[in-house]
């Protein structure tokens, strides 16, 4: 039997919600991060992305850096409270049966998103989905830098970085009969444009109408 792979886009998808977006707002709320300054930054950061103009190394610098100030336990419970407090609510049962039924399948699942891999892999895992590719924060000696490791997983970067991925498991997208990715962002496209099956989600205005013209699903996994 061929196996299918599923991928998902997190933030705006899986989440009802943006965990980049959100982390930062709890670093505020957790009086880590002064609000007035760092709030209107991100909000023009967000404001970019949502428009596709992103310039994703002054943003990764920006969201980056508050890692580097803080030790990787401390980081670790910070963490566990923002699943509980922030992420949780934003975890759907419709979200969570679309997963479930393409694990029951017997597909390949992975989360494929921009955010880095310290705030999305605990949300991956429970989801119950083993495979992340997010953008990697550097680390030296156990501790964050505040820069980046390898390419951002951003746009073109995470077709680069898929493909990177199944090469290192002796495989690429092309051995895959049916390829599913699950997006709510017109910053997806490259990749959603090379697999089987692209399906937008709750989509934003450019992908709806690109979604509408090339005859592709449209889905909404909010309660």
């Amino acid at each position: 039997m061929t196996q299918n792979l599923a991928l998902f886009d997190l933030d705006n998808t899986l989440l009802a919600g943006d965990s980049d977006y959100n982390w930062s707002i709890f670093l505020i709320s957790e009086g880590l991060l002064d609000g007035e300054t760092h709030k209107a930054r991100n909000e023009q950061f967000y404001e970019d992305y949502k428009n596709g103009n992103l310039d994703i190394y002054a943003f990764l610098k920006f969201q980056l850096q508050p890692l580097s100030q803080h030790p990787k336990a401390f980081l670790d419970a910070l963490h566990k409270k923002y699943m509980e407090t922030v992420i949780q609510p934003m975890m759907t049962e419709k979200a969570q049966a679309l997963v479930n039924q393409h694990k029951a399948n017997g597909d390949l699942c992975m989360v494929i998103t921009a955010t880095n891999s310290f705030v999305t892999k605990p949300i991956a895992t429970a989801y119950g989905i083993e495979h992340l590719i997010g953008t990697d924060p550097e680390m030296v000696d156990g501790q964050f830098t505040g820069g980046v490791s390898g390419t951002p997983s951003f746009q073109q970067g995470k077709v680069t970085r898929l493909n990177a991925w199944l090469a290192a498991q002796g495989k690429a997208l092309a051995d895959f009969e049916t390829s599913y990715f699950y997006s709510d962002s017109h910053n997806d496209l490259p990749l959603m444009k090379l697999v089987t099956n692209p399906v937008a989600v709750d989509a934003d205005p450019t992908l709806t109408a690109y979604a509408q013209a090339h005859g592709w699903p449209l889905i909404s996994l909010r309660a």
